[in-house]
């Protein structure tokens, strides 16, 4: 009974008996056993587990966190992805429905950190149910999300930065409308909002302006990019080169500089990473590294970079937001000349 399949049995033992110390403690046995386990136990144990999420948010929220741990070792997340995407949602509505109930039947909430404020919470919240028009029951259950949405929020901002699940996510209008009434109260819905904006095998017209006059332009595919700044470095690193190749003369990153935006394990190299030229869209305004590359606006139908000289020197400290998201940055091939030309006469100048 040490094998993962074990650890499972005693979990849906312990939740048949409703026996939520013994749920707990099975909880790290089968955080210990997934590493060694092949991948089809794995997904085996994801499917009996799957079931159990929809416990109430206060038992089940540290297991949901360990089923989206274990689905980076099984063979298919989707088995448990939609549960979770539908339960984080879920978490997040029940909270920013307590908050308001609270704000109106007695004044602000507690902080959602302040653990020891649960047990008064649920007493004066749950115990004054009827006047709130909820039961003992429901009532209670918007407690627990309120102390734990972020628990659940968690294993879907894990996943997402998976590009199977991003591809594939369910729920994606729900869970960004879910987003907007907690931004201000939880961290982690705020890491979602960023990942479900970013996109995937997204075309780019990248035009050379300013930056080395030379005019050209590249056809670009990007994917798994969280901000402008990572944009920013993956494009110098791949476009400033040898003139000879077809590349922009310049000061290219260096290659901890480009790694801290890729796949490297330094996000955060010593000296940070400098600027290269400006980034402007189609229509004069620049784009901002502080954004996203979903804030691109399209151009019949193609986001439009143009780079421009720096107004000024600039320099960041972390290469990507999202350390296990793998980005894409592949330049698909040169814009002929004459068809260069034409973009770059019909995109704005520089609004500033």
């Amino acid at each position: 009974m040490t094998g993962l399949d074990g650890q499972v049995d005693m979990l849906l033992a312990a939740m048949d008996a409703r026996d939520p110390d013994g749920f707990e403690t099975a909880l790290p046995g089968i955080a210990r056993a997934v590493p060694g386990a092949r991948p089809e136990e794995v997904q085996a144990a994801l499917v009996r587990l799957e079931p159990a999420l929809s416990l109430p948010f206060g038992i089940a929220g540290n297991l949901a966190q360990l089923v989206g741990s274990m689905a980076d070792f099984g063979t298919d997340p989707a088995v448990v992805v939609p549960t979770l995407v539908d339960r984080a949602a879920a978490a997040m509505e029940s909270a920013a429905r307590f908050a308001r109930l609270h704000r109106e039947a007695f004044g602000d909430p507690p902080s959602s950190q302040a653990i020891d404020e649960i047990g008064p919470t649920v007493e004066r919240f749950a115990g004054g149910a009827a006047g709130l028009g909820l039961d003992p029951q429901e009532a209670e259950l918007l407690v627990q999300a309120w102390f734990c949405a972020d628990d659940w929020v968690q294993p879907v901002l894990y996943l997402c930065q998976r590009a199977d699940v991003r591809a594939a996510l369910p729920q994606r209008a729900r869970l960004t409308a879910a987003i907007e009434p907690v931004l201000d109260v939880y961290g982690t819905p705020q890491w979602l909002a960023g990942l479900l904006k970013v996109l995937d095998d997204e075309p780019l017209l990248v035009l050379d302006r300013g930056f080395a006059g030379t005019g050209r332009g590249y056809r670009v595919t990007i994917g798994g990019i969280g901000d402008n700044f990572q944009l920013h470095t993956l494009l110098a690193a791949a476009l400033i080169g040898d003139p000879s190749r077809g590349l922009l003369p310049g000061r290219a990153p260096s290659a901890v500089e480009a790694a801290a935006a890729g796949t490297g394990e330094d996000l955060q190299p010593a000296g940070g990473l400098r600027g290269n030229w400006n980034l402007v869209d189609a229509y004069g305004e620049w784009i901002w590294n502080e954004g996203t590359p979903a804030d691109i606006p399209h151009l019949d139908g193609v986001r439009v970079v143009v780079l421009d000289q720096e107004p000024y020197a600039r320099s960041w400290n972390t290469g990507r937001q999202y350390p296990l998201m793998t980005p894409l940055l592949r330049v698909d091939a040169p814009v002929p000349a004459d068809e260069a030309a034409g973009w770059l006469s019909r995109v704005k100048p520089p609004a500033r």
